[in-house]
């Protein structure tokens, strides 16, 4: 074993709490993690194959280590990392589930990933029917008529069902301006509003949490080009007045956007076309249980009606009369939104989750969805009441209100408690109508046993807020990393290998 500074060596377990040295500090001068064999190729000096002006004067400072060393440093570091394998991660609106290895061994066969993304239709007839196969499976899903696969994930489906939106309208020599957005909505949706190209009208909710239809209608206008909307909404609760908004925007001549974050609600139970929606993008990596990543990889596909079609970037994987696949763009295209198709593995992980589940199993997924939502919703009432005390979609809202009127104790302080407990934190203080809102999205793909644990966990927190409410301002206290001061932190970063010397 390796003595790393402080005496402890370098292949030790590492326990939560404990510094892991950097690789330099665990550097040994002449240790290497490779080892070419002796040949009797003649040895030629390096000054011979590269001009002396090109090399370096000094020594390139290196670390030097074993491959042992090496692989044992970054394995303790992934194990400092919490993931959707290791535990439950209730983020809210994010919908991370697990990810089946099922899915992952499809993405790894040869037969699709050693093919080049540039290479002629003619030599990927495989790749090209898969991509028309998802195509054709997402807009069965959501009731559309076609879609791109091109988006890179939400935030860029976005903006494409946005740009497509602002070409439909220029098509007819139609002059819109402004974009209608509830006051409930994702953070992004107003960003994407205003990339493109229109101003954002924020519609209030009622008092049920809902869209508000006669304000929606009041700010109704020839100038309208649509509304943006998730249905389940960002707090959880089903628009029950759908078809009366598709009806008011529609006869302004408006689009209707969906935003797919929160579709897993409704796998196989209703359909955003059928709702009435122009435009609907998809988070594969959140409904279709492919990975996320830090910004990447993640697909945003996005589908529309028959009149928005020829709109669609392109070029895109179709097929022809003859029986063959073939790139083809459409007459109106707004052009590429990405290189290539899309992230194409994860493409291909979403069509596995889907033919392995089945129409009947991704309606099972929604099913049980709601029913982990609802669970948890009643299980947590008299710990943390629900923002609205009625049958949630998804995911529920719950507020902290109580915890911090009575001890002090805000809804930040028990998620940062519940990283002590071995649960990844919920979503935190979204959506903005909630005061001291904490958004637990459970997924299906959590069993009533880990809900329990969850639920009891929760409960430990209150009664720490009773108890001992300082000690949660202070959480987490166990972890590799204790409580930040996550504002000042945005706007002084310290780089990660010297955190640790200032925790």
């Amino acid at each position: 074993m390796t003595a790393a500074p402080g005496g402890r060596a370098a292949s030790a377990p590492l326990l939560g709490h404990e510094t892991e040295p950097t690789m330099f500090e665990m550097s040994v001068p002449g240790r290497s993690s490779y080892q070419l064999r002796t040949t009797d190729v003649p040895a030629v000096s390096l000054d011979a194959l590269i001009p002396l002006d090109h090399l370096n004067s000094s020594d390139v400072d290196l670390v030097e280590l074993s491959e042992r060393d090496l692989v044992g440093h970054f394995t303790r570091l992934s194990h400092r990392q919490f993931s959707v394998d290791l535990g439950m991660y209730p983020l809210g609106s994010c919908t991370m589930k697990y990810n089946p290895k099922f899915c992952d061994a499809v993405a790894a066969d040869p037969g699709l990933n050693s093919v080049h993304p540039g290479v002629p239709a003619e030599l990927c007839q495989g790749w090209l029917e898969l991509l028309v196969t998802l195509e054709e499976k997402l807009c069965a899903i959501t009731g559309m008529s076609a879609a791109t696969l091109q988006p890179a994930a939400g935030a860029a489906g976005e903006l494409t069902g946005l740009l497509l939106m602002r070409a439909f309208h220029s098509s007819r020599g139609d002059v819109r301006t402004r974009v209608l957005i509830p006051d409930s909505a994702h953070g992004t949706n107003p960003a994407s509003v205003t990339l493109g190209g229109y101003e954002v009208t924020t519609i209030p909710s009622n008092e049920r949490g809902l869209v508000d239809l006669a304000a929606l209608k009041a700010a109704l206008g020839p100038d309208v080009a649509g509304i943006m909307l998730t249905n389940p909404n960002t707090v959880g609760l089903f628009e029950e007045e759908i078809v009366d908004i598709a009806h008011a925007v529609h006869d302004v001549g408006g689009l209707l956007y969906y935003d797919g974050a929160n579709l897993n609600a409704i796998l196989g139970a209703v359909r955003p076309g059928d709702m009435g929606f122009d435009i609907v993008h998809m988070n594969l990596h959140k409904t279709f249980a492919t990975p996320h990543g830090g910004g990447g990889p993640g697909a945003g596909p996005v589908a529309v009606s028959k009149r928005l079609e020829e709109f669609l970037p392109g070029p895109k994987a179709t097929r022809a009369s003859s029986g063959a696949y073939e790139w083809r763009r459409p007459p109106r295209s707004i052009g590429r939104v990405h290189g290539w198709h899309g992230n194409a593995m994860v493409l291909a992980r979403a069509l596995a989750y889907i033919d392995v589940h089945g129409g009947d199993g991704l309606t099972r997924v929604a099913q049980h969805a709601v029913l982990n939502a609802n669970w948890l919703r009643r299980r947590l009432e008299k710990t943390l009441p629900a923002a609205y005390d009625r049958m949630c979609m998804h995911e529920c809202v719950l507020t902290a209100t109580n915890l911090k009127n009575s001890f002090g104790v805000r809804g930040l302080d028990v998620a940062k408690a519940l990283l002590e407990e071995g649960f990844h934190s919920p979503t935190v203080y979204f959506p903005l109508i909630v005061e001291e809102a904490l958004m637990f999205e459970p997924t299906e793909t959590e069993s009533p046993q880990t809900l329990e644990a969850l639920a009891q966990a929760v409960e430990r927190i209150a009664q720490r807020a009773h108890d001992d409410p300082e000690s949660l301002h202070r959480a987490p206290q166990t972890t590799p990393v204790s409580r930040v001061d996550e504002a000042r932190a945005a706007r002084h970063l310290i780089s990660t290998e010297d955190a640790s010397s200032r925790r």
